[in-house]
């Protein structure tokens, strides 16, 4: 069975795709049978194609994002608005599925750890019952270390205690944004802290892949 990491956030737009591309690219890299899905996002598809580039398209866009729904809006409400729903059930299925067939199997989630994406199920749900490794994202600013805290207090104990903590830089720091590491090592294990650079407005994979501080990040998000 693939060794799944979940990539979920302290709220939406933190950078949780920019996370999941950057990790998917460089697992490939080191020549390690790898996916990543989406498996259910509203509001467009743009982060699931993102996703299928990264890993040079492996895997057709339907199987890395199966569900997805128009309205900008949370999926669950996105499915509604279109008579439709997404199941616990058939996300593990879908999952499950593909984990046959990989080493690693990288999951990115849609908002915040308990924002709903599906009948009655969040990224939480997901995390448990797949026993992945949660991986959080957070913007490094003002006001980081509550969000990630309360996303930590919403972890059973044995999966905080795998967790890792990604705070990826703004494109402008605030007060915050040199002070975060330091506290929230305070809480957190510091060793399971760690930081990706702003890479500029136009993202582009390749070339951020070749950021030493950002390789040095994702070995040990990987821990190879």
């Amino acid at each position: 069975m693939a060794r799944t990491l979940f990539i979920t956030g302290t709220d939406t737009g933190v950078g949780k795709t920019i996370l999941t591309i950057l990790l998917a690219r460089f697992l490939r890299e080191q020549k390690i049978n790898a996916a990543a899905l989406k498996p259910v996002c509203s509001g467009g598809r743009d982060d699931a194609r993102e996703i299928q580039m990264a890993i040079n398209a492996i895997l057709p866009l339907d199987e890395i994002n199966p569900w997805h729904f128009r309205a900008p809006i949370a999926p669950t409400l996105a499915a509604r608005r279109e008579k439709k729903s997404v199941k616990l059930a058939q996300a593990l299925a879908h999952i499950r599925s593909l984990q046959k067939n990989f080493d690693w199997i990288l999951v990115e989630g849609a908002g915040g750890l308990l924002s709903p994406l599906g009948e009655n199920f969040d990224s939480r749900d997901l995390i448990l019952k797949l026993r992945a490794a949660p991986i959080v994202a957070a913007q490094n600013q003002l006001g980081a270390v509550n969000q990630i805290l309360l996303t930590l207090e919403a972890l059973p104990k044995p999966f905080r205690q795998k967790t890792k903590i990604v705070l990826m830089s703004p494109p402008k720091p605030d007060a915050a944004t040199n002070s975060n590491i330091q506290l929230l090592a305070e809480f957190f294990p510091a060793k399971r802290i760690f930081t990706l650079p702003f890479f500029g407005r136009k993202f582009e994979l390749n070339g951020a892949l070749k950021n030493s501080r950002a390789r040095q990040t994702l070995r040990a998000l990987a821990a190879i």
